[in-house]
């Protein structure tokens, strides 16, 4: 009875800790694609009101998305690692 309880235990552990990994995977990618949905939204809002800078806050944008996104990758992958 006893070597039937850790082997069941060590499956239960083994697939909650992939089922966390892949919940932390998914909370990771949709906050990085919140955080890049905001950055555009105030990229936009901002070229309108000062339509003189908008290649400025254009770049500057992309620039910060591209670190978010990095930030996104990087936390997926050290989910799916720590499984």
């Amino acid at each position: 009875m006893l070597p039937l309880m850790m082997i069941l235990q060590a499956v239960a552990g083994t697939a909650l800790g992939r089922a966390g990994a892949a919940l932390g995977a998914a909370i990771a990618a949709f906050a990085g694609a919140f955080g890049i949905s905001k950055i555009g939204q105030s990229a936009l809002e901002a070229g309108a009101r000062q339509p003189e800078q908008a290649g400025h806050y254009r770049m500057t944008a992309i620039i910060i998305a591209a670190l978010v996104e990095g930030a996104c990758l990087f936390a997926i992958v050290v989910c799916l690692i720590a499984k």
